[in-house]
């Protein structure tokens, strides 16, 4: 996934390590377009229109990202692969500012899919790019193993994206201060993860500088360019850390009025961080702003 990840727990079994190593090795087999020989890099190498069987895991992460961009009016989009790769954030690695042409090109085509045969199928040049949700759906699928393991109080992180359950030692949750926006002199949010997690999407993490202008690693797949809406940081609390993860990037995509509105609509608990002029303002969800009490 090329991050690193972390599991703090109290009284944790001796094989842990090799218990979470099994299932982010499970997860990458199926879900990374990075290696040559997953299950989604097989997927989008299959011929457009051919029915593809998917493990199961898969398919339910594909499942949970259409609905999502569905509800959020396709501010995410599972399937935005060749998008990704055209603008250099996929595995083909760097590649210049694509002209107007190759944009609309690299968005024809959308995938279909039954969840209920475990299958799918691509048309067009759609390839699937779980970057928004796979790492989300693995922190879930950690947390689970822990708890199968009879670990009831730990805190699970990969790469920002985190799940706490049960108490610290000390009796306190497990607290998470958000991630700050680089130069931002706002208050740092402190959230407790009680049966709780929380993915947060920020457009300082990556992004590359052409002729002059920068540009942020996330994408508008309703546009096909990297976003430029003003949002610099959006935070979600979920249950489920696949889904905070994914609403995160829906969120960023739709910018601070629609943002607000569709966290509003879909009871988000989300913190948003906005450039306005020299500054930052913070926008908080209804949902946030009543578990912050």
């Amino acid at each position: 996934m090329g991050t690193a990840w972390s599991v703090q727990a109290v009284d944790p079994p001796a094989d842990l390590r090799l218990a979470v190593e099994a299932v982010l090795s499970r997860i990458v087999a199926q879900m990374s377009q990075w290696e040559p020989e997953s299950a989604l890099t097989r997927f989008n190498r299959a011929a457009p229109g051919v029915w593809q069987a998917l493990p199961v895991e898969l398919s339910r992460v594909l499942a949970a990202g259409l609905k999502v961009a569905e509800a959020s009016s396709g501010a995410f989009d599972p399937a935005m692969g060749a998008l990704a790769d055209l603008w250099g954030f996929g595995p083909p690695g760097p590649q210049p500012v694509p002209a107007a042409p190759a944009i609309a090109q690299a968005r024809v085509g959308y995938v279909e899919h039954q969840a209920g045969l475990l299958r799918a199928r691509r048309f067009g040049v759609a390839a699937l790019d779980f970057s928004g949700i796979a790492k989300g759906y693995a922190v879930d699928a950690v947390a689970a193993r822990l708890r199968a393991m009879g670990v009831a109080d730990f805190l699970m992180e990969i790469g920002g994206e985190f799940v706490g359950a049960g108490i610290r030692p000390d009796g306190q949750p497990w607290w998470i201060d958000v991630e700050p926006v680089p130069g931002a002199a706002l208050e740092p949010l402190r959230v407790a993860l009680h049966g709780l997690a929380i993915a947060t999407s920020g457009d300082y993490r990556r992004h590359f500088s052409a002729h002059g202008q920068r540009y942020a690693h996330t994408l508008d797949p309703r546009t096909g360019a990297p976003l430029d809406n003003g949002v610099a940081s959006v935070a979600v609390l979920q249950t489920e850390c696949m889904l905070a993860d994914a609403w995160a990037t829906a969120l960023t995509v739709s910018g601070p009025e629609v943002g607000l509105a569709t966290a509003v609509r879909e009871g988000l608990a989300m913190h948003m961080v906005v450039r306005e002029g020299a500054g930052f303002r913070e926008v908080l969800s209804p949902a946030l702003a009543a578990m912050l009490g």
